[in-house]
């Protein structure tokens, strides 16, 4: 059941984008500043919030992938929604991964047990590209097409490719080592 006013939204986003666009930030802004701000955010992150949704919005709108059931602010603050939730997971996760390595540095404490062995020093083993490819799609969460564009790789498919040699090569090297080394 597509709405009447979707429709609209939709051909006017055809027609005169800028301006559409420029309407839509305009009235989904606020919505976003209020969620985010009540979620640990700045302003600066909920306007990068709306951006990102806008556009996912615009393409779908464009390649026609869009049917919505409901107000496109009500899509759009979903989308942020679900945004602003991988940001706070991933800014948890360096947080605690900067708190880790602050531990390691303050107590290199001699132990009688067997060594442990850090994922990361195989991944720094692979080399900067691999390293770079792994982290980016593990640790940050970044999307293939990301990564295939920072990467200079040609297609998506490719970067798939070189993502799967690069996790073949961390699997043979770590293929020696029992889970428990891997404990702390």
């Amino acid at each position: 059941m597509v709405s009447t006013q979707s429709r609209s939204m939709e051909a006017a986003l055809l027609t005169d984008r800028a301006q559409t666009l420029e309407r839509i930030y305009a009235k989904t802004y606020p919505m976003v500043r209020h969620y985010v701000r009540e979620h640990g955010g700045s302003d600066d992150d909920a306007k990068d919030l709306v951006q990102e949704a806008l556009i996912t919005y615009y393409e779908k709108v464009v390649f026609e992938q869009l049917t919505l059931t409901a107000s496109v602010t009500t899509y759009l603050m979903g989308i942020c929604k679900n945004l602003w939730r991988q940001e706070l997971a991933k800014r948890a996760r360096q947080t605690a991964l900067t708190d880790t390595h602050a531990d390691l540095a303050e107590d290199p404490t001699p132990d009688a047990e067997p060594p442990t062995a850090s994922l990361m020093a195989f991944v720094e083993q692979l080399g900067e590209t691999c390293k770079s490819i792994l982290v980016s799609f593990y640790y940050f969460g970044q999307r293939l097409e990301q990564i295939a564009t920072e990467h200079g790789y040609r297609s998506v498919r490719s970067a798939t490719v070189q993502k799967f040699k690069c996790l073949e090569r961390l699997r043979r090297a770590v293929s020696h080592l029992t889970i428990e080394q891997f404990k702390s």
